[in-house]
């Protein structure tokens, strides 16, 4: 973890307030809670609407970067990045993994100091894959981690895709143009992998998949481009309220009926296109903020719960899990309540004790000190795994097969 250096500041500080975009992330954590929690059949999406945030916002930063320096500073960048993303991810770890060796059963004691290492080098997704757990017997896992997944791919992204914005600018091309062919090319490929290796029997390979999932990320990133901003307005015009309107309804529509591994159609151009409409619906946000979707958006308690909506994705299916084995005999929209109550009880405390503490004024977090920090809690992690005694495997009495 580095300071960033004194040239990268100015273009950092330029970004303008979106709130319509910390409002989308509350739609979208608000939508991977109730899917969680079993009342919203394609909630599950809003990860992909957080795909497509993160795509925009992480390629707006890198071309603003290059505008103004002509190139990307990958130490800084980085650095970053861990100060965001790393000291709430921990201190969420480390709790729930004494917490669950304390009080839980024992499958979901082993495999969480399992799954917990792979968590820990952003490798859950084939981790998961590797050992052929579904992501849609969900219900029925003994896994607290599996929710992280989609952190894994992210973070996969945030190594590659500044990489690439780097090239471009180091070869002296016209970044916002070729970014958006290096987009649109891969993302193309994504689709192309996803009908290619897609399984009606169980799609989890090709949804889990870095590979497969790129597309969600890449599209955000093409929507963050100037050529992608011209087009956008010269095609909707005056319209862009109706536009935006008709997107975020499309959306809504998808979610209420879509059904996982039901849709097959969903791993053969579905998501694409869910991912698509996500990204010109950021697009047309930024664009128009005073339409009336924008300005619903906007709303302060949603734009709240966006605020928090990284803490609260890491909580809540930790809370979920370990509720679901400790205090059984809840109605479903009461089980839900207390799910959510907590999670996003934590979630604040998360944010206002760690995160932006961390990120915003620890300055032991930044240059050589910051290095140390993160050598320090990576090692800590990793003696978490070694230290706690997993549960000796089940034993198979055998004599009675005889």
């Amino acid at each position: 973890m580095t300071n960033v250096q004194p040239a990268v500041r100015p273009v950092a500080a330029r970004r303008a307030q979106l709130p319509a975009l910390d409002g989308l992330r509350g739609i979208a954590i608000l939508g991977v809670l109730l899917f969680h929690t079993g009342h919203l059949p394609g909630g599950f999406l809003g990860v992909d609407l957080f795909f497509a945030l993160s795509g925009y916002l992480i390629t707006d930063l890198l071309l603003r970067e290059v505008e103004a320096t002509g190139t990307v500073s990958l130490v800084a960048f980085w650095g970053r990045r861990i100060r965001r993303l790393l000291p709430a991810l921990a201190a969420m770890l480390a709790a729930v993994t004494v917490l669950v060796w304390l009080v839980a059963s024992r499958d979901v004691v082993r495999t969480t100091l399992t799954d917990g290492p792979w968590v820990q080098l952003n490798l859950l997704n084939w981790h998961l894959l590797a050992e052929s757990a579904g992501y849609w017997d969900r219900f029925g896992s003994a896994r607290v981690f599996e929710h992280l997944w989609s952190i894994a791919v992210e973070e996969q992204f945030y190594l590659v895709w500044p990489v690439l914005v780097l090239i471009i600018a180091r070869c002296g091309w016209r970044a916002d143009r070729w970014v958006v062919v290096a987009a649109v090319v891969a993302s193309a490929g994504s689709l192309a992998l996803m009908i290619t290796l897609v399984s009606s029997a169980d799609p989890s390979r090709v949804y889990t998949g870095t590979d497969t999932r790129a597309f969600s990320l890449l599209l955000g990133a093409m929507v963050a481009t100037r050529q992608a901003r011209v087009l956008l307005a010269r095609v909707t015009g005056r319209v862009a309220g109706a536009v935006l309107a008709s997107l975020a309804v499309g959306i809504g529509v998808l979610w209420w009926f879509a059904d996982g591994v039901n849709s097959l159609w969903l791993f053969t151009g579905g998501l694409f296109a869910h991912s698509l409409a996500a990204a010109l619906l950021i697009g047309l946000c930024v664009r128009a903020p005073d339409t009336a979707v924008a300005n619903v958006l906007a709303w302060q308690p949603l734009r709240w719960l966006g605020l928090i909506s990284y803490s609260l994705y890491l909580w809540h299916w930790p809370v979920s899990v370990l509720l679901s084995e400790l205090w059984t005999g809840l109605g479903a929209w009461a089980q839900t309540f207390v799910v959510c109550a907590v999670s996003i009880g934590l979630a604040t405390l998360s944010k206002y004790l760690v995160e932006d503490p961390i990120r915003f004024r620890a300055q032991w977090a930044t240059g050589r000190s910051g290095v140390f920090a993160f050598a320090a809690v990576m090692a800590g992690m990793a003696v978490l795994w070694l230290a706690l005694p997993a549960p000796a495997p089940p034993t198979i009495d055998i004599t009675g097969l005889n």
